[in-house]
Order: C-alpha cells, then sequence, then structure tokens
C-alpha cells in the first residue's frame, strides 16, 4: 500500500489524498493548523459565542461526554476555564469498562455538574451491532448515531441550543479542513457518522424484529424543531489549538484522571479510547479491512507533532498493530457469531489494494480488566434472523 511520506497514514483511509511530494492531506491540514490559523481571533470569536448564551437559561450549554480523554478535557475546559454551567449528557453504547465509571463519578463530584443519561435497550443494540456489522462492516452504528443524533434530541427536549464537542475531524481525517469551521450538523451526521444507513433504512433492514419505536434515537432531529431553538452544535477544536497530550496532561493533574491498558495500543498511549470494551474488536475490524489499526493512528500524530520521528514509529507499529485482539471470543459470543463468519462479513469491505491474510496473525494480550468485562449470559436471546437447519 501506498503511505504518506511524512506519517504512516496509508492510501485506504477514508478521504486522504496525496500531494506531488507524497505527504497525506492530514499532515498539510496540520501544518495549516500551525502556521495559517489565528487562534487569538478564533478565541475572540469563543468568547461572542459565550456571551450569547451564559446565564440565559436553565443551562448555558451541553456537553457530550464518555469519560474518555477528549470528553473529560472539554468539560474541564468548560467548567473551569469558560465558567460555563453545563448539562452533561452522557450516551450509554453498554461497552463501558468498570474503571470509567469510577473516573466518572471522580470528575463529576470535583467539577459540580448535572448529568443526564439514557441508555438504549441492549436487545436492539444487539441487532443494530449485528446488522451493521453485516451491512458495513462496523458495529458501531448505534454508537455513532446515538451518541450525535441521542445528545440533539437532549438539547431539543431540554431546550439547550449550545452544545460543545471536542476535536474537529481534521486532526485525524480531511472530511473537513480547519478552515471551515465545521459544526456537529446534520449535513456532518450524514456525511460521518451514519454510514449511509437512516434509523428508517435500519428498520426495514430488521424486518420486525425491533419496533420503528425503539430506534427514535438513532433518527436525527426534526429540522424544524432544531432550527426554532436555533441551535449551535460547535467543536471546541475549532477554537483553541487542541493538543491531545496537554489536555490529558492536565486533567491528570487537575483531576487525577488515568488511564488503562487498550488492545492494540502502545503502553505510552494509555490515555486512548480506554472507556470500551469493545473497542480492540473496532480496530481489529479496522486493520482487517484496511491494514491499519490505533498504533498507526496515534503514532501519525505525534509524528505531526514532531513527538516521533517516522523511524521510530514504524518500529512500534510493527510491534502492535496486526493482532487479533485476547477479547474476541467475548465478543463473538455477545453477537452469537463464529470467528469464520466474522471474515466473511469484513471480506467485501477490505479498501483495494490491501488484502488480509487471517492465516498470518497472533492474539494480543489479555487485558487486566477483562474478567470484570460483563458476562451476562443471553444465549436463550438470539440475534439476527432465524438461522436455516443448514447454518
Amino acid at each position: 500500500m501506498r503511505k504518506c511520506t511524512k506519517c504512516l497514514v496509508p492510501e485506504t483511509v477514508d478521504t486522504i489524498t496525496f500531494d506531488e511530494e507524497g505527504v497525506c492531506s492530514v499532515c498539510r491540514q496540520i501544518e495549516a493548523k500551525k502556521d495559517k490559523i489565528d487562534w487569538a481571533d478564533r478565541q475572540r470569536q469563543l468568547d461572542e459565542i459565550i456571551d450569547q448564551y451564559k446565564g440565559k437559561d436553565l443551562y448555558d450549554c451541553i456537553v457530550p461526554y464518555s469519560g474518555g480523554k477528549d470528553s473529560v478535557f472539554q468539560l474541564y475546559y468548560i467548567v473551569k476555564t469558560l465558567k460555563l454551567k453545563p448539562l452533561v449528557v452522557r450516551y450509554n453504547h453498554w461497552g463501558y469498562r468498570p474503571k470509567v465509571e469510577d473516573l466518572n463519578t471522580s470528575v463529576f463530584k470535583q467539577l459540580g455538574v448535572d448529568v443526564v443519561e439514557f441508555t438504549p435497550n441492549f436487545h436492539v443494540v444487539r441487532e443494530l451491532m449485528l446488522e451493521s456489522f453485516k451491512r458495513r462492516g462496523d458495529f458501531c452504528w448505534h454508537c455513532h448515531t446515538g451518541i450525535y443524533s441521542g445528545v440533539m434530541h437532549m438539547a431539543v427536549r431540554f431546550g439547550i441550543p449550545l452544545l460543545f464537542w471536542g476535536e474537529t475531524s481534521a486532526e485525524y481525517h480531511s472530511w473537513y479542513t480547519f478552515e471551515e469551521m465545521e459544526e456537529v450538523d446534520e449535513k456532518r451526521f450524514n456525511r460521518l457518522m451514519n454510514q449511509g444507513i437512516t434509523a428508517d433504512d435500519m428498520y426495514e433492514f430488521l424486518q420486525g424484529r425491533v419496533e420503528r419505536r425503539d430506534l427514535w434515537m438513532f433518527d436525527y432531529p426534526k429540522r424544524k424543531d432544531l432550527m426554532a431553538l436555533k441551535v449551535r452544535s460547535i467543536c471546541l477544536g475549532n477554537y483553541i489549538e487542541w493538543d491531545t497530550k496537554a489536555n490529558v496532561a492536565l486533567i491528570e493533574r487537575e483531576l487525577g484522571w488515568k488511564g488503562q491498558q487498550v488492545e492494540g495500543v502502545p503502553p505510552e498511549y494509555d490515555y486512548e479510547k480506554i472507556e470500551c470494551t469493545f473497542q480492540g474488536m473496532r480496530d481489529w475490524s479496522k486493520f482487517v479491512k484496511r491494514g491499519y489499526g490505533r498504533a498507526n493512528h496515534l503514532l501519525s500524530i505525534d509524528i505531526r507533532n514532531g513527538r516521533k520521528t517516522r523511524e521510530e514509529a514504524v518500529e512500534i507499529e510493527r510491534q502492535y498493530d496486526g493482532k487479533r485482539p485476547a477479547s474476541m471470543d467475548w465478543f463473538l459470543e455477545t453477537l452469537q457469531m463464529t470467528e469464520d463468519e466474522f471474515y466473511k462479513y469484513l471480506e467485501p469491505h477490505q479498501v483495494h489494494p490491501w488484502k488480509f491474510d487471517k492465516s498470518n496473525f497472533e492474539t494480543g494480550p489479555v487485558m487486566p480488566d477483562f474478567e470484570k468485562w460483563d458476562r451476562t449470559d443471553l444465549s436463550h436471546i438470539p440475534v439476527g434472523p432465524p438461522k436455516t437447519p443448514a447454518e
């Protein structure tokens, strides 16, 4: 596969292009972020937005929250730096790791915030996971759509027009540039998050295995309701210069936040994607489809920020990417799927010129908290369409 001559990004990454020097579009975006964006002016723009909403209603804004590094930082920044009163909205995708619950309790108590959590029916979630995996090679449709549309529903229901998300997608992809001032709106939802599948589509795909009303939080709210509320759904990373490692150092120092080991992630990045039990399998699916994993992504960020040489990064990538997660059997049991079926469903989604060789990989280490992951026995509750005797 062709790779960026500066970072490690391969040609199979969504939206990536290469210039005449072989440098990828994200590397060029980060150069523009450092050299062309007037961050003092962006801060002034943020101050103007704050003036419009602060102290005008029950809450000043909504902060979507998972308990990972980015949402913890944005909540800290909203409360301590911007001095706003947020409503914290948390979508429970049924994958949270045990340590995250303890960290969240500590963060919420220290910052003194109101929190709303909404959790969809897990029987519905399993159906959505399996169906989206078969159709898109990605079992996280319920998470992509639920986080974004569900939080927007909370904005409408509570009458809160201002929402603060974290970094912009321009940090990692080329759906938008830093100059475009990306907003987290319906256009972005359809472009990035729902994989070309609406809740109406999903209802039809599931052929009666769920009710249409079970999918309300995966529908984007009605445009007329959002317009009536005059919603502003913005990325904090459009207004402050986002630096993940500096952000992590801050929340570790100020809130006692801590990372943990994640499947496929080098130990020096123990702050990355700590919240989800499904993360290792999500990254493994990406490797099977596209030939790169989480280490490639993280090392490329460090190369762009001058924290790693390309040579150093190549060696670390070799050690960590491309390993079958030790949690795979646990995941397959959850979706009542065999390992052969897993690879069969992913094969049509492999991106040329990558070709995955399922006979040539090793299994990664077991996570320290693995025995604490939920093991509710659902073997008596089928997921997916009824199987024929031959199956």
